[in-house]
């Protein structure tokens, strides 16, 4: 008989219902057994739709990781209180999947890689536009040599208007930033990734709060401004140790004519370019031409899942369940997620200073 995971899910709001839950309720070999959140009745909202028939509630996660049974744990909580629920879930032996971004600071960030090293436990993070076809398709051809030695690229993630004004987005104190962390952490992910080059240099910094009128077109509606202290666009200068230069550009409000979705990326190598948004494009120079070639990945590009569609958020359930059940290596490492929070707080750092920040 095979073997069940069984899941404990701390946080029963937006990301749990809308990401994790329907993603994991999809896959035969995992048990969501207990729920937690600080709003009971959320908790047992979420027992009622995705637990097992004895699945427990809890409004205090300590409670939770006290339960032997519980293997893994996703922590689906606002930014600040990532770090300490994943730390303590890794010291109690369970292996976790925290949303993204890692953690609200880098330090924080720093110590979950610590606590993960030190019980043995897994840790990733969510970035589940890792798992797109497209994401996939392209990691499989930089492996090959493709693009060459990647140099220059752009991360994007522009909304021309999308200011989300639901939970605790626009609470600086529980979440850290606006867009840059909200949104801008996927596409640095994915464009770091790509490139397999996690080692900063330096940083510039710039962010706003200069849209007057946010809530014309916002399809969530407005909320009240002096609610909101969040910058509603923020942009990146990142040059990397071995020169590599990355633009990251985020916003959940700016007067532009061209959005483009969180996760998008362009990469720019000595052999060949690629990116991603609206599909994947190769752009290459081929018997004295310069050609544009768009694969086809309407298969999903996912074979080696039967029965998992393409949609990220399931793929990215089913790699992270196989990797504790086979103690196999986690696509995104807590290292590498962890880059990607040092080098957002340098932005952030950056533009209240003026000034460049130097890594170490």
């Amino acid at each position: 008989m095979e073997r069940k995971i069984k899941v404990g899910i701390i946080g029963c709001g937006g990301i749990a219902n809308g990401k994790h839950m329907p993603s994991l309720s999809k896959l035969k070999d995992v048990e969501m057994v207990a729920f937690c959140d600080l709003i009971l009745e959320k908790a047992e909202k979420a027992r009622e739709q995705y637990g097992t028939k004895d699945a427990k509630v809890y409004t205090d996660y300590q409670e939770l990781l006290q339960d032997p049974e519980i293997e893994v744990v996703h922590v689906c909580t606002p930014n600040r209180s990532h770090a300490p629920i994943s730390i303590d879930s890794l010291h109690a032996g369970k292996h976790v999947m925290c949303e993204k971004p890692m953690a609200k600071t880098a330090e924080d960030a720093r110590k979950m890689v610590e606590a993960a090293k030190e019980t043995g436990k897994k840790l990733t993070i969510g970035y589940q536009h890792r798992h797109k076809p497209e994401a996939i398709y392209l990691k499989s051809v930089i492996e090959r040599g493709d693009l060459g030695d990647i140099y220059f690229a752009k991360a994007f993630a522009i909304r021309r208007r999308g200011t989300p004004n639901w939970g605790v987005f626009l609470n600086e104190y529980e979440q850290g930033g606006g867009p840059l962390i909200d949104i801008g952490t996927h596409s640095l992910d994915i464009t770091l990734y790509l490139m397999n080059n996690y080692e900063p240099k330096m940083v510039v910094g710039t962010k706003y709060k200069k849209v007057n009128n946010p809530e014309c077109g916002n399809p969530w509606g407005g909320w009240d401004p002096e609610e909101n202290t969040m910058e509603d666009s923020a942009f990146g200068f990142i040059v990397m140790k071995n020169g590599a230069t990355i633009i990251l550009e985020s916003s959940w409000a700016l007067n532009t004519i061209e959005p483009v979705q969180e996760g998008s990326t362009m990469l720019c190598g000595t052999d060949a370019g690629a990116q991603i948004k609206n599909g994947v494009t190769i752009n290459k120079g081929e018997f004295n031409r310069l050609i544009e070639v768009k694969p086809d990945l309407s298969s999903g590009g996912v074979a080696f899942y039967e029965g998992i569609s393409s949609n990220p958020a399931e793929v990215e359930a089913r790699r992270w369940i196989d990797a504790v059940k086979n103690d196999t290596d986690v696509v995104v490492k807590p290292e590498q997620a962890c880059v990607v929070s040092e080098i957002l707080e340098a932005i952030y750092t950056s533009a209240k200073t003026g000034q460049p920040v130097y890594f170490e």
